[in-house]
């Protein structure tokens, strides 16, 4: 399993201790996902690729809700699984992103941060076809899960389309699946007179669910961050929530959905959020790392 598996993976299955969306999605947040972002938004963010004392995240979990011992053992399964690097220092642990988590979290902040995440050349889809023999069915999985994060959605079985034009030798690539691109072809497509692409759209999205995930993230980040004393918090969940919204909605283009779709509210609101909450968030990580070198 790769940086990539782990990044798009929804954690289906997982018996990690989950914390409660924001915005209220079955299932929560897995600790890994609010690490993942606290890099993300934060620590990558600013440039800072330096070891982080562990219990600075142990108390960035804390806040969010994740016992101790769960942090903990979320700091050893990520060192285990080649997510994070682990130095000592006396009686202190050190993390920071291995480099190739770096490199894949650097991948998806391009989507994070992109001004109209939402949006494609309109008319541009991508096409994949792929058949999976027996003898490989363990990766249906990884593949599955490769896919979605990438923008994909089931047509039938073995047929998925994208929008937009997506790179797929690079997304499996990227996910260590090199092999399945000889068992697949993909194609640069559009639709032609008589298609009815709102159709196959709702076949290959779940479109009902995607917008009740944007008018829920809406609801819970409208009115802004609270202002309390826990913006590194904060910045955290909002990030862990925009993850799962992207992950959900790929990009559908909102012409043929309703005419009140509202993914370009979602982004909006996402930015102004994230703009407000970063100055205070890094403060409080300087006086984290403060505190800790102070003893």
């Amino acid at each position: 399993m790769t940086a990539v598996d782990d990044l798009a993976a929804d954690g289906a299955g997982s018996d990690e201790e989950r914390v409660p969306a924001a915005e209220g999605p079955p299932g929560g947040h897995r600790p890994q996902e609010l690490l993942f972002s606290f890099f993300g938004g934060v620590v990558l963010e600013r440039g800072d690729t330096d070891p982080i004392p562990s219990a600075v995240f142990l108390r960035l979990l804390s806040s969010l809700g994740v016992a101790e011992a769960a942090g903990r053992a979320t700091l050893a399964r990520m060192t285990r699984k080649g997510l994070l690097d682990r130095t000592q220092v006396g009686r202190t642990a050190y993390y920071r992103l291995s480099d190739e988590a770096t490199t894949v979290v650097r991948k998806a902040a391009e989507r994070v941060r992109a001004a109209a995440p939402f949006e494609h050349p309109d008319g541009e889809w991508t096409l994949l076809s792929y058949s999976m023999p027996e003898s490989r069915r363990d990766l249906r999985h990884r593949v599955r899960a490769t896919l979605t994060w990438a923008g994909f959605g089931g047509l039938r079985d073995g047929v998925w389309i994208a929008p937009g034009t997506v790179d797929v030798g690079e997304v499996l690539a990227d996910a260590g699946l090199d092999e399945v691109g000889e068992l697949a072809e993909w194609f640069a497509a559009s639709a032609l007179p008589g298609v009815r692409v709102d159709a196959f759209i709702r076949r290959a999205w779940p479109v009902d669910r995607i917008r009740e995930r944007h008018e829920a993230f809406i609801n819970a980040w409208w009115a802004g961050p609270a202002g309390g004393e826990d913006p590194l918090g904060e910045i955290t969940l909002l990030g862990a929530d925009w993850l799962q919204l992207l992950r959900a909605d790929p990009g559908l283009p909102a012409r043929y959905l309703s005419a009140d779709w509202p993914a370009a509210q979602s982004a909006a609101v996402y930015r102004r959020c994230y703009d407000t909450l970063l100055p205070a968030a890094e403060r409080s990580l300087d006086l984290e790392l403060g505190r800790v070198v102070a003893g």
